[in-house]
């Protein structure tokens, strides 16, 4: 499935729904609409076989797109939950969805069905829909290079579309959103599920898409973490009662805020949890790279390429103009 369930549908009409920005050779493409109404919905539950979260973005995305070598990646909320469990057979969900039960009849008396046939936390393991005339990703061992995104460039283009979210009967938060950044020589997109159910558990899966323009390399990281919710809570609180808690989270605690209310933020969270999970790919050989960088005209002379690009920008805003969006 690619997104839209039926593609001869005309989308809703408006103002700023589509962003595009072209960065040498390589189309990014966001676009943000209002949630579906209850006919896409239908359908949507029909195509997947299971009940969608309660604010569902059908119609969003976030897409990169070579354009001369017909590779695209793209994130959407359907093909998402296309990856959720869909029989409910998982250990770990069920032994979660029982112990969340649990919790809920000492509050209240008479739940019976909550351990449903699908995983009801609408956790998704989603890397994003690639599509190529050939296998452009292998498994790697080569980690997106951090020390590059540090650098002070300057960003000529973000977006964050969100895609679905489910607050769990008020018990907690399921959230899957995509953020994307792009610089003159490089981009990150990043495809973050977030989900806390209360007193039980703290789940973050961050998917990572890294291009860099100058070679056309292009690595995607996957890493999941989780950790029991009291188990978190507990980090949280010898971290910053020892003085070992990182900048971020001493500036909380400084300022007295509720620890189970900072437990709601995922960018608080993620030195906390434990990695469970973590597959890295990039493309697939070198003499690829080279095909795929010579049918865009892809500048190979890196260094080079980023001094063009920041004169660019800079001669832009001596003449008064904006850098491109």
């Amino acid at each position: 499935m690619n997104g839209q369930l039926n593609p001869n549908e005309p989308l809703p009409s408006g103002r700023d729904t589509e962003k595009v920005i072209t960065q040498h050779g390589f189309k990014i493409t966001t676009r943000k609409l209002p949630i579906l109404k209850a006919e896409p919905i239908e359908r949507m539950t029909d195509a997947l076989g299971i009940a969608p979260p309660e604010m569902i973005f059908g119609d969003n995305l976030a897409s990169i797109e070579h354009q001369a070598s017909g590779w695209n990646i793209q994130f959407n909320a359907f093909d998402a939950l296309d990856r959720v469990d869909k029989t409910g057979s998982s250990m770990l969900q069920v032994a979660h969805s029982k112990e969340w039960q649990s919790s809920r009849e000492k509050k209240h008396e008479g739940i019976t069905e909550v351990v449903k046939p699908f995983d009801w936390s609408y956790s998704t393991d989603y890397k994003g829909t690639e599509q190529s005339r050939s296998t452009l990703l292998e498994p790697s061992n080569t980690p997106i290079p951090l020390e590059l995104l540090k650098r002070p460039d300057p960003i000529i283009f973000f977006d964050e579309v969100m895609l679905y979210e489910d607050e769990m009967a008020d018990n907690g938060i399921t959230l899957l959103s995509c953020k994307v950044r792009v610089m003159p020589a490089r981009l990150l997109l990043l495809c973050r599920l977030f989900m806390r159910l209360d007193g039980v558990m703290i789940r973050i899966r961050d998917t990572r898409v890294y291009i860099e323009f100058a070679t056309g390399e292009v690595i995607r990281e996957y890493t999941a973490r989780e950790d029991k919710y009291e188990s978190v809570r507990q980090v949280w609180k010898t971290k910053i009662g020892y003085g070992y808690g990182t900048e971020v989270l001493q500036k909380l605690a400084m300022k007295g805020r509720d620890v189970p209310a900072e437990l709601r933020e995922p960018n608080n969270l993620v030195e906390l949890l434990p990695v469970v999970d973590q597959k890295l790919e990039r493309t697939k050989d070198p003499a690829l790279v080279s095909a795929f960088n010579a049918l865009a005209g892809v500048v190979e002379n890196q260094d080079r390429y980023e001094q063009d690009a920041h004169k660019t920008v800079k001669i832009m805003v001596q003449n008064g103009l904006n850098a491109p969006k």
